[in-house]
């Protein structure tokens, strides 16, 4: 298996080690502090690790790509008011724990707000990275999953995608938590363990979606938040196809890895509103990931979901993700029941 001589190989060797490296952080502010989260204009909460990880994932690709925009989730703004000094600091102080090295001085606060806001592009172009530092913040702070999510779109179409889930195992030989899955288009879809990164041809696993037909023997996952799906709808399209299991509840693109290995055959994120749509940094990589392993992504509608539009799914309601075999019995109970 040689990425790196492949198509995108230098593309994902750098994606793959800096979700790596950002999960290194995270998982240091979680054990170490008891992370604090400001809340944003949207009520959702971050916290110095999502401004820790984006600053890493911002360095790797202005130092690899540094023509490549990047749409990210987070901006430096809350940082630079005065009250929050302290958690400036702090985040500095992580990043160049995990970045730094005897040959560099140490980053100053005002260059990690700037590696930050490497990721404030608003619009979708040719070629451009989105990136979710932590994916699943909620999930985070309680002690649940979470995913830190980066992917390349070239075209309109998601190309690289790496996706670390700190909390999952990586199957095989590793049991230990701390899976990095990955995919290239046109080259399926892998793990590998966090610890054997930097050298990612040698030590990955190709990973794929479950074999079940039956909608009724399925195993499917939800977000554990009521307001990210619509679960009492999910609960009635999942009594039209005749599941009988319950829902898997965890947060954060972590369902997509579920599918994507088959250790779950659906994952529903149902509109809680007609008017929202999704953002892409929530799905790019999840997507991807699922596809080469040999499922299926789409909205409600069965649409592709459309990644040229800027920082939202504008084109799409919702998203499906299945191991593809029962994915328009899926459409067709969630058109039924709607």
């Amino acid at each position: 298996m040689e990425m790196s001589d492949g198509a995108y190989g230098k593309e994902l060797e750098v994606a793959a080690r800096a979700v790596g490296r950002a999960a290194r952080l995270c998982r240091a502010v979680r054990l170490e502090l008891k992370p604090e989260a400001l809340s944003k204009e949207d009520s959702s909460p971050v916290t110095i690790a999502d401004f820790g990880a984006q600053a890493l994932i911002g360095e790797a690709l202005l130092g690899a790509f540094p023509s490549d925009p990047v749409i990210s989730e987070e901006d430096s703004a809350e940082l630079a008011k005065p009250e929050n000094t302290g958690l400036l600091t702090q985040t500095t102080r992580y990043f160049n724990r995990v970045a730094g090295s005897n040959e560099r001085e140490p980053a100053s606060p005002d260059a990690v707000r700037r590696l930050i806001d490497h990721g404030a592009t608003a619009h979708a172009s040719v070629r451009f990275w989105t990136v979710d530092p932590i994916d699943g913040t909620k999930g985070f702070l309680r002690g649940g999953q979470y995913a830190i999510a980066l992917a390349l779109v070239v075209n309109g179409r998601v190309v690289v995608a790496a996706l670390a889930c700190p909390e999952l195992e990586a199957g095989g030989t590793q049991d230990a938590p701390g899976a990095i899955f990955f995919a290239v288009r046109g080259q399926g879809a892998h793990v590998i363990h966090e610890s054997r990164v930097e050298r990612i041809a040698a030590n990955a696993r190709r990973i794929g979606v479950g074999t079940s037909a039956d909608p009724a023997a399925v195993g499917y996952c939800e977000s554990v938040e009521s307001s990210h799906s619509a679960q009492g709808e999910s609960a009635l399209v999942a009594s039209r196809l005749g599941i009988r299991t319950q829902p898997r509840r965890i947060d954060s693109q972590a369902k997509y890895a579920l599918v994507a290995r088959g250790d779950a055959d659906l994952y529903l994120r149902l509109p809680t509103r007609k008017d929202y749509r999704e953002k892409i940094w929530d799905h790019a990589a999840g997507a991807l990931l699922v596809e080469e392993a040999g499922g299926t992504v789409t909205d409600i509608t069965g649409r592709p979901l459309e990644f040229h539009h800027g920082r939202e799914l504008v084109a799409n309601q919702g998203v499906v993700v299945s191991n593809g075999r029962i994915h328009q019995a899926v459409i067709a109970a969630i058109n039924a029941q709607r």
